[in-house]
């Protein structure tokens, strides 16, 4: 059975710095594709950042320069720096997984993340 489970979330303040971690289990961890999205109330779910199984990332525009990802292989765990939040970056966090040249992608739970004063 396949489980993402993410943590770190909470609420920050506005500069403030979070980082999320996704511990996956009952994949090969190593061959997946992983990737960090994020949906706002009343929003469509978009893509944060990801990384390949071979350690090559992508970035939304509105995250360049502030956050970063990350995956720790021996430990089965994709993370994600944020630094600088904004207000904006508020969102529910979720964790993907995908095996490259495969239709099935995996899902966890999501994490909240408040940015506010």
């Amino acid at each position: 059975q396949v489980q993402l489970v993410e943590s770190g979330g909470g609420l920050v303040q506005p500069g403030g710095s979070l980082r999320l971690s996704c511990a996956a289990s009952g994949i090969i961890f190593s061959r997946y594709n992983m990737g960090w999205y994020r949906q706002a109330p009343g929003k469509q779910r978009e893509l944060v950042a990801t990384v390949t199984s071979g350690g090559n990332t992508v970035y939304a525009d509105s995250v360049k320069g502030r956050f970063i990802i990350s995956r720790d292989n021996a430990k089965n765990t994709v993370y994600l720096q944020m630094n600088s939040l904004k207000p904006e970056d508020t969102a529910v966090y979720y964790c993907r997984a995908q095996r490259p040249i495969s239709t099935t992608v995996y899902w966890g739970q999501g994490t909240q993340v408040t940015v506010s004063s």
